[in-house]
Parts: C-alpha cells; sequence; structure tokens
C-alpha cells in the first residue's frame, strides 16, 4: 500500500534534488573555512583582472592627456597612489565575497541539514511499514 506521507516525502526529496540539492552537495563537501577561502582566492583573481581592466580604459579612454603629462608626473608617486587604490578595491572586493559566501555556505548547510533529516524520516517510514507488513 502507498502510503500519502511518505510520497510527499519522496517528491520534495526528489524536487530538492533537481533544482538546488547538487550545488548545495557540492559546497557542503567543503570545510566552511576552506570553502569560503577558495572563493575569496577567486575573488582576488576577478577583482585584480577588474583593477587591471579599469585602469586601462581609463588609460586608453584619456590617453592624450595621460601621455601629455606623462613626464610632468612622478612615477614613483603615481604607481604608490596606483597600488593604495589597487589594495582598496581589494579589500572590498574581499570583504563583500566573505559576506556572501559565509551566507551561502550557511544557507547549503542548513538546506543539507533539512534534506538529511528529511532522508531519515523516509527511512523511518520504510521500517515501519515493513514491521507492519511482517506483523
Amino acid at each position: 500500500m502507498i502510503s500519502e506521507q511518505r510520497v510527499k516525502l519522496m517528491t520534495r526529496l526528489a524536487a530538492y534534488e533537481q533544482k538546488e540539492g547538487k550545488k548545495n552537495e557540492e559546497i557542503g563537501s567543503y570545510f566552511r573555512g576552506d570553502y569560503i577561502s577558495l572563493q575569496i582566492l577567486k575573488s582576488v583573481i576577478s577583482a585584480t583582472m577588474a583593477f587591471i581592466l579599469i585602469v586601462a580604459l581609463f588609460v586608453f579612454y584619456d590617453s592624450e592627456l595621460f601621455l601629455s603629462d606623462i613626464y610632468k608626473i612622478d612615477i614613483l608617486e603615481y604607481v604608490k597612489k596606483l597600488i593604495m587604490y589597487y589594495f582598496a578595491f581589494t579589500g572590498v572586493y574581499v570583504l563583500i565575497s566573505y559576506v556572501v559566501y559565509a551566507i551561502r555556505y550557511r544557507k547549503a548547510k542548513k538546506r543539507l541539514k533539512v534534506y538529511f533529516n528529511n532522508l531519515k524520516r523516509l527511512q523511518i517510514l520504510y521500517q515501519r511499514e515493513r514491521k507492519d507488513k511482517m506483523q
């Protein structure tokens, strides 16, 4: 005999597996620190590429002014300012990434916990059904 409660639970579990289960399992396979560190490393690489692109766009946009003023500016001071901007830009980017990925990890772990609890409930329902059949 088919249990309505068991069917609902199985449907809920299957829907979770198809939608977000794979992504949450991938996130859940890491320790919290490892997952966040990996994502921050990716963010630093992305921020570096974005910063280089932004600087290149500014230079190309105002290339005439930049080339005419290149002999007048103190290159060392300009590079220091550029490095300072880079660290500020990357720092903000990393901070935002840390918050986003910490929240994402926490939510994925919570969803996985609910998923595994539902699997345990399904197993209990199957065991009850076997006991009822044996009696």
